[in-house]
Parts: structure tokens; sequence; C-alpha cells
């Protein structure tokens, strides 16, 4: 029997509802996964989300809907990772394209609901700010949950909304998102992570390789992103909740805001309302600003020091973990030579690596 998970941010979510579907549903037939192509500057050069016209070798799905198969590309300067998913998990991963607003993500829902006639609808989110009300200082990237927590909502569907991993994306804190949370559906395991453990080798997604790290037990400090934010890695992490759907749509003010639009651009103006920004004006800064910096070199007789002192900082600041994300940009490096450090820093030590999590080494063990 068919099921259908709407990876409610893009990005990790997607491989969080893999490792979900084999989870809860067993080694059975796979769920079919609603997501964004949405991959930050890492992956992807170009600000904002793709559409289908972004890709080549989508196959149609319904009239509104397009699976991204393996052999599909995106067109340059764009980037994704959905091929590479779809090659390496068993699930087919189904394009959520936003650019006509929530009216035309509610089309693309309805349709395959009618289309796939699933068993079960999942709604889900890794870190908790689908369940934000838009104006706390923490929060970085409303846009896309509020915006397919708008859309289903209005899917005549009985739809669940889980979330996993609270705090984890480094927005709204675990201890705020508490109070509003259901009951725990599952607790993720070391067993649940093995089905998405290859992909969590190159995949940049922070939150859930943290989501992921502390299913197999890891508990610290993680720091992450370009600014270097703390995230708790605690008991809480690999835990799944159910929220009411109505409940979070009453607390999100942009998700309330935005029903109506039937563009992108729509979506983005509400944001800077509800919100004061919206995120796609900062990845736009971003990468402009990244397009005016000169090419770097990745020098690994400079490397080593450099990690050195990156971790003694990190060490007096109580930060036990990082990601590789975090690391690439505070050594100064471009996100395309993320891999080949990640490489580099497993390969010269063997002992920090806490899959998929690097950990700091502490000042015992510190070389310097």
């Amino acid at each position: 029997m068919t099921r259908l998970i709407v990876a409610a941010g893009g990005g990790g979510d997607a491989v969080a509802a893999a490792m979900l579907d084999a989870a809860l549903y067993g080694d059975g037939d796979q769920a079919v996964i609603l997501t964004y192509a949405w991959d930050r500057l890492l992956i992807d050069p170009v600000p904002g989300p793709r559409g289908a016209d972004n890709f080549t070798g989508l196959e149609l799905l319904t009239s509104a809907v397009w699976a991204v198969p393996a052999q599909a590309r995106p067109i340059a300067p764009a980037g994704s990772t959905l091929p590479r998913l779809a090659a390496e998990l068993p699930n087919t991963f189904a394009l959520l394209d936003p650019h006509r607003g929530v009216e035309g993500v509610t089309h693309q829902l309805e349709q395959l609901v009618s289309h796939l006639e699933p068993a079960s609808i999942d709604l889900l989110d890794v870190g908790g700010d689908i369940l934000a009300r838009g104006d706390e200082p923490t929060l970085k990237s409303p846009l896309a949950d509020a915006l397919t927590l708008a859309a289903a909502c209005q899917v005549n569907a009985p739809i669940r909304l889980l979330v996993t991993g609270p705090g984890l994306d480094g927005e709204l804190p675990a201890d705020d998102l508490r109070p509003l949370l259901g009951p725990a559906v599952h607790t993720l395991t070391a067993k649940d992570v093995e089905p998405i453990s290859t992909v969590l080798e190159w995949h940049p997604s922070e939150a859930t390789a943290m989501l992921a790290a502390t299913a197999r037990g890891v508990r610290g400090t993680c720091e992450v992103r370009d600014a270097g934010l703390p995230v708790p890695l605690t008991d809480d992490g690999p835990r799944v909740h159910d929220v009411d759907l109505d409940d979070a749509l009453s607390r999100n003010n942009l998700a309330r805001t935005i029903t109506t639009t039937t563009s992108l651009d729509e979506v983005e103006a509400h944001s800077r309302e509800v919100c004061g920004f919206s995120e796609i004006d900062y990845e736009r800064n971003k990468a402009a600003w990244l397009k005016n910096q000169p090419p770097t070199k990745l020098d690994p007789e400079s490397v080593l020091p450099q990690l050195d002192q990156f971790e003694a900082e990190a060490r007096s600041r109580g930060v036990t973990h990082t990601t590789f994300r975090h690391i690439t940009e505070a050594l100064n490096l471009d996100g395309s030579q993320r891999g080949p450090l990640r490489q580099l820093l497993i390969n010269s030590r063997p002992e920090q690596y806490q899959a998929p999590l690097w950990h700091i080494s502490d000042a015992m063990s510190d070389p310097s």
C-alpha cells in the first residue's frame, strides 16, 4: 500500500523522511516523498528553490507533479541532491514546486493524493520551526515549512504532522518547543539510521546529521552554520512527536497569512511583513558575496593547524561536535571543497569522526 510523506522543508527533511519511513513502516513498500528541491548554496549556487523547469529527465506523475528519478539532472548553474537521493534510496521522490504559492502546492498535494490514494499521509519537519509564530529572534528559514503547512491544511485528506529532532535545526530551542509537542510516536535508534547511513556521508543537511547522531547516542553541543550556532544534542533529539495540524496552523502566523497566495513572490512579501525577512533574500545576498570571493585552495599542510586553532576556540565555547559544513566555512573554504576536506580530516584523524559529525578533541589529545 502506498504511503505519502511530505518533507516540510525540503533538503534534509527528505532524507529524514526516508529514515522515518523505514523506522515506522518497515521494509515493505517504500513511501513516495514529496519534497522541495532546495539545497541552499553549498549544493545549489542559485538562490531559492528549484522548479520542474530547472531539471531535465523528470517523469510525470500527474499533470502538476513530477518525479525526480536517478537519471534526472538540474540544469546548470542550478544544483540538486534529489537525483542522487533517488539513486541511493528506494523511495520515489516527487518535486514540490512552490512557485505558484500555496494554491499551487495545494493543487499538487491534492493531485498526488488522488493519484496515489495513499494509506497514510505524514507531514514531517526536522527541528520544529514549522511551529514558529514568525517573530522569534532565532528563526532563520520559516518560508518552506509555512508554505507546506498552509497547503496541507487545505487538503481534504487526513494528514498527520510529525516533528522530530526538536531544536536540532537551530531555530526554536527545544525548551520552547516541548510544550507544543504531542506524544512521542517513536524514538529513533542507531538501527533506524542504517537505511540512510551512506547518504549521510555526503548530504550537507546539518539538522538531519544531528538527528542521526543523536539516534546513534551522541550527546553534547554541536556548532553549526556559518555563524557557529551552538545546538544541544540531548535525549530529545531522536524523538518523533505527533502534533495537531490545526494547532500548528493557528500558531504559525506566516502560514495563515499566505493561504491564498499564487506565487512565490507573494509568499516572500508576506514573509518580510510577518517575520521581518525572506530567507531567499539572505541567499541572494550571500550568493552575490560568494561570487566576489577569490577562489580558495585546499592546502593539506595548512588545514590541520587551522583546524587545531578552530578546535581550541570551539572547545573554549563548550563545543563538543561540529558539522563538516561548519568546518568548511570556518576555515574559509567554499562549499565545493566540503567533500575533499571531510575526507582529508577523516583520513588524518579517524578517531574524531563520530559519523556523521566531527568530534572536537579534548584538550589532552590536542596536538597543539
